[in-house]
């Protein structure tokens, strides 16, 4: 674990940039074409490429190097920056697509691999405590990136904006080029010399055959590509909603729970490697239910009309709820084997990239008709529901799995200490 702080700063850096970055070009955007639907073109156009890299992502993920593949995204979104910066401004307009594709593609493709490696840098018995460390630096990297977008916009301007991101890329592929780490079980050139005379089998590897081979996962990804539809409901509603409590300083309640939320969210991240310490097991699937289940009921309270204190309460439940089961699930994926790990990391960014793209479009044209908490309940409801189906599943599976004598097919995942 003594390199991975080193990668976690380095992520956390770039993770910094994105979000600075994020705001800043909607604003940019804006700015240069006068026109609201270019701003929305231009995420959708981010979303949509995320959503089809995730995919692709898998595919090289499992065939080629994976330290390569972070280091070259981070390189390529530095370019991509740097040249919009210093193109000439009629070019400008056009070069704003060629970044969302870049950066959509990219950031899928770093999430992708760094995820799929986690178990061959720490070692498997960390990744728990591993995901935890670089949730809570993203975390804070986006408190950090979001609060200072707007002082570093309006004091410095868009140029140094575009150029800090840049930096921030460059450090984080110079930090992941120098660590002395591995983030595969097995070269694809050994693979090759394996006897079989392919490539690598991770390319055998489809969504039929992943389905086949783990459907709990499969249903776990189901559940986080439903889950990014409840939150681009609240992401959505959370203005409006703001704006109707208090209609002279809408940004209050947004920045309150935005805040309570983040606080939440680092301390369930920081905890969860501490409690599996302790109790020597990772949390598995029914826990990864349970937890989404308390993360939507959280945001559907947030938006019940209730006072100040419950709101609070719920918003650092849900905030807590949703670093202990993104941990969960990450942790889970890569308990697969290396030759699965590429893809279904891969598919799970598409899955929830999809979710979130399609709930930004349903969810702004609901919240025309009907109110932010039906709009929130309905998705977040939905999530709720696909948890309660998935927990049942499970409970049967391991009340069957008990009566035939058999460990339950769904259980807690034991780290090192608890196999100690």
């Amino acid at each position: 674990m003594g390199y991975f702080c080193l990668l976690v700063i380095g992520n956390g850096i770039s993770g910094y940039g994105s979000c600075l970055n994020l705001v800043a070009l909607n604003v940019f955007i804006y700015d240069v074409t006068g026109s609201a639907l270019a701003a929305g073109l231009f995420m959708t156009v981010r979303l949509a490429t995320s959503v089809v890299s995730g995919f692709v992502s898998g595919r090289f993920v499992s065939a080629c190097d994976r330290k390569h593949l972070m280091v070259g995204a981070d390189l390529c979104q530095a370019v991509a920056l740097l040249t919009l910066l210093l193109a000439p401004d009629g070019t400008r307009p056009t070069l704003l697509y060629v970044l969302a594709l870049v950066t959509g593609g990219c950031s899928t493709l770093s999430q992708v691999a760094l995820r799929s490696s986690i178990p061959e840098i720490t070692g498997a018995e960390h990744r728990a405590r591993a995901n935890g460390l670089l949730a809570t630096g993203r975390s804070l990297a986006m408190i950090a990136g979001f609060a200072s977008s707007g002082v570093v916009v309006a004091q410095l301007g868009y140029s140094a904006a575009f150029a800090l991101d840049a930096v921030t890329f460059v450090i984080s592929a110079t930090i992941m080029f120098l660590l002395p780490i591995r983030t595969r079980a097995v070269a694809p050139v050994e693979a090759a010399n394996s006897g079989s005379g392919k490539s690598s089998g991770a390319t055998q590897w489809t969504v039929r055959t992943l389905l086949r081979a783990a459907p709990l996962l499969m249903a776990m990804t189901a559940v986080r590509a439903v889950d990014g539809l409840g939150s681009s409901s609240h992401n959505i509603a959370l203005p409006l909603y703001s704006n109707s409590l208090d209609p002279d300083h809408p940004a209050t309640f947004i920045s309150q729970f935005w805040a309570t939320w983040a606080i939440g969210n680092i301390v369930a991240q920081q905890l969860f490697g501490r409690i599996t310490k302790t109790a020597g097991r990772a949390p598995g699937e029914r826990a990864f239910a349970l937890g989404a289940c308390v993360m939507s009921a959280g945001f559907i309270v947030v938006f019940s009309g209730l006072p100040a204190a419950p709101i609070i309460i719920a918003a650092l439940i849900a905030g807590a709820a949703d670093g202990f089961t993104e941990i969960v699930y990450v942790s889970r994926l890569q308990a697969a084997p290396d030759e699965q790990r590429g893809r279904l990391f891969g598919l799970s960014a598409s899955a929830e990239n999809a979710g979130f793209g399609l709930g930004m479009l349903v969810s702004g044209a609901l919240l025309e008709t009907f109110s932010p908490l039906q709009v929130v309940a309905s998705f977040h409801g939905l999530a709720i529901t696909l948890c309660a189906v998935l927990l049942a599943v499970l409970l049967r599976r391991g009340r069957a799995a008990t009566q035939r004598g058999e460990e339950p097919a769904s259980r807690e995942i034991p780290t090192a200490e608890g196999r100690g």
